[in-house]
C-alpha cells in the first residue's frame, strides 16, 4: 500500500514538471522578437531590458519598431538603413542615386528600378 501511494505522488510529480516545462516552453515561444515599452523603447529579445518590458507592444524586428516611432535604448547604435536605388516622390517624379534632387527627397515611394518606378506611373526628371 505504500509503494502505490509513493509511485502514485512520484508520477504526479513527475507528470506536474513535466507539464510545468511545457508551459515556459510555449510562453518562450510565444514571446516576441522585439518588445516596444509603454516608453517607447524597443527592447531587442536577449537584451538586458526585455525580460522587465511588462506592458509593451510586439514587433518581428527592431526595424518595425523604429519605424513605427519606438526609439532605441541609450548607448545602442541605429542601424544604418540601406538608401533605396530609386525614390518616387510625391509628385511622381523617379530619382536614381545620381539624381540632384535625390538627397532632397525625403517622402517617397521606394523601388529597385528606374524602370519599376516608371511602370508605376512615375516619370523622369527634367
Amino acid at each position: 500500500m505504500l509503494n502505490l501511494k509513493m509511485s502514485s505522488l512520484l508520477l504526479s510529480l513527475v507528470l506536474g514538471s513535466a507539464l510545468v516545462q511545457a508551459a515556459d516552453k510555449k510562453d518562450a515561444a510565444a514571446e516576441p522578437a522585439v518588445k516596444k515599452s509603454d516608453a517607447g523603447i524597443c527592447h531587442e529579445k536577449g537584451s538586458a531590458s526585455y525580460g522587465n518590458t511588462k506592458k509593451f507592444t510586439a514587433f518581428a524586428s527592431v526595424d518595425e519598431c523604429v519605424k513605427s516611432g519606438g526609439k532605441l535604448p541609450a548607448g545602442q547604435a541605429a542601424a544604418t538603413p540601406a538608401a533605396p536605388v530609386v525614390k518616387k516622390s510625391e509628385s511622381g517624379i523617379c530619382h536614381d542615386d545620381k539624381s540632384p534632387s535625390y538627397a532632397r527627397t525625403k517622402k517617397f515611394t521606394e523601388f529597385k528600378t528606374i524602370d519599376e518606378c516608371l511602370k508605376s506611373g512615375g516619370k523622369l526628371p527634367k
